[in-house]
């Protein structure tokens, strides 16, 4: 009878959701992103190829902020389902201050230049949850879905005669990720996690990876409602491989976010 209880009340603690998760989960808030971005071009045969920095030669504003949502739900007590998305949608104009190439086209210096850059990350992915007390640690797998469109146009002057040129790609991917976590419980109302996923596709036409580290806070002064609170770094180095030309894409994200935090 004893032997019998123990092991019931072991059953039983090993099936309690752990207080550092929730059964369901909606963030949905924004980042505040402070964006070092670099797009470049090259040919096949090596005859032409140029790259430049958004922020540094087309003037782009280096902060902005990137709406963000996530849903979390669990399966049982100790797998379920996460999923994620942002969008970074970017345009500037300016007169640029040097000489710049981008897929076969040269901008003279002075020549004024609109750019544009769409980049969208959704993720998906099954989660196992390990612990039961305070501390859990999670492993994900799953998939992403990610699209770069780039667009650089430029219109030159020159003794009473105007020049234009333009460039564009809109690409679109998928690649498998793999997600790690960590949730830590001060108390039901106040809890600490870190996240970090990876994402690697090689060859097709949108090749290349995305890795992606953040910690964060959570508080809930309310019991279904609260705030969340995190700092991140993105690293999204991507190759658009073309018929004719490859394309690549060098950026870096960085920031704060903000959440409004769901639970139930």
């Amino acid at each position: 009878m004893l032997l019998g209880a123990a092991c019931l009340g072991t059953a039983s603690a090993w099936a309690d959701t752990s207080p550092a998760l929730d059964r369901a989960s909606l963030w949905v808030g924004a980042f505040y992103s402070d964006t070092q971005t670099r797009i470049g071009a090259s040919d096949r045969s090596g005859q032409y190829n140029g790259s430049f920095g958004l922020e540094d030669d087309l003037g782009f504003r280096q902060h902005k902020t990137v709406p963000r949502a996530r849903l979390d739900f669990l399966i049982g007590d100790h797998q379920g389902f996460s999923f994620d998305f942002y969008g970074l949608d970017r345009t500037h104009s300016r007169s640029i201050g040097r000489d710049l190439s981008f897929d076969g086209n040269d901008y003279p210096a002075s020549a004024r230049v609109d750019g544009k850059l769409n980049f969208n990350f959704g993720s998906a992915a099954y989660r196992w949850w390990f612990g039961t007390g305070s501390d859990v640690f999670g492993l994900g797998l799953g998939a992403a879905y990610y699209g770069v469109k780039a667009r650089i146009a430029g219109q030159v002057s020159l003794d009473d005669e105007t020049a234009q040129a333009s460039a564009s790609t809109h690409e679109t991917a998928w690649a498998p990720v793999l997600q790690l976590g960590w949730r830590h419980a001060f108390s039901h109302d106040l809890r600490i996690y870190a996240d970090a996923y990876g994402v690697k596709k090689n060859g097709g036409n949108l090749a290349g990876h995305i890795y992606n580290a953040a910690v964060g806070l959570e508080w809930f002064p309310i019991e279904n409602l609260g705030l969340g609170g995190e700092y991140g770094y993105t690293r999204i180095r991507l190759d658009q491989n073309h018929t004719n030309y490859r394309a690549n894409l060098d950026m870096r994200l960085k920031g704060p976010s903000l959440f409004l935090r769901l639970r139930f």
